[in-house]
């Protein structure tokens, strides 16, 4: 199920190991996790003034799943002083399947203006689910948070590239708009008229994570000036 990608994890990166499906019909939430933790470390760290978090796909499921807002509070991430939460949301119905459900879609949720934004490339699919996890996100925030479905967001030409627009739209929605403007200034985030080139997407999560790999070969063959340690 979504939950054996295990909680926020830290330290991690790169995890190219977790991606052996990343050719094939649907992304998994693995897949996903990677994306998530590749901007994070590309591109978050580069801002370290922003206030944003990447929620994996397991604390998406564990957040809509668990009535226990309390045990769901402990869980996730501190989201005092954060103004944006980025969610994936996929419509597995049951927690005892693994890599269940059949589409993603992308929850963006501003804290600072209590909107939560809703991208879903195959029409308003996951609508049902990405409102559960609004009033579910509410409820762990305290705060009243209003549903908007976006329905420009660009439409998959398929039945398998749901998790690949998340992905691309997530960075997109990042860098081009919140990282973008001055804090406090006004953005659209309408992705109305954004094309989304998914198969050139795919072809560079794969570039992305063979350099990693040989980047992470050099490292292991390359002589440490630390001299070796006997304990």
């Amino acid at each position: 199920m979504l939950l054996a990608d295990g909680a926020q994890e830290k330290g991690s990166y790169p995890p190219h190991r977790r991606l052996p499906n990343l050719t094939s019909l649907i992304m998994t939430s693995s897949n996903i996790a990677f994306w998530e933790e590749f901007l994070e470390h590309e591109i978050l760290t580069k801002y370290p003034q922003a206030r944003i978090i990447l929620l994996r796909p397991s604390m998406t499921f564990l957040l809509m799943k668990n009535k226990n807002t309390e045990m769901v509070r402990s869980a996730l991430p501190d989201f005092r002083g954060v103004t944006h939460i980025f969610l994936p949301v996929n419509d597995n119905r049951n927690v005892s399947l693994a890599e269940g459900g059949s589409h993603w879609s992308l929850l963006l949720v501003s804290i600072i203006d209590g909107v939560a934004f809703h991208y879903d490339s195959l029409d308003g699919a996951n609508n049902a689910e990405a409102w559960e996890a609004t009033k579910r996100l509410s409820n762990v925030l305290g705060k009243p948070l209003r549903f908007h479905y976006l329905a420009d967001c660009p439409q998959q030409e398929n039945g398998s590239d749901c998790g690949v627009f998340v992905c691309i739209m997530m960075r997109h929605l990042l860098v081009k708009r919140l990282l973008a403007v001055n804090a406090g200034e006004k953005i659209s985030m309408s992705m109305a008229h954004k094309a989304i080139d998914s198969y050139g997407a795919r072809k560079e999560m794969l570039k992305i994570i063979e350099s990693l790999r040989k980047e992470g070969e050099r490292r292991r063959v390359t002589p440490s000036n630390t001299p070796p340690r006997i304990e």
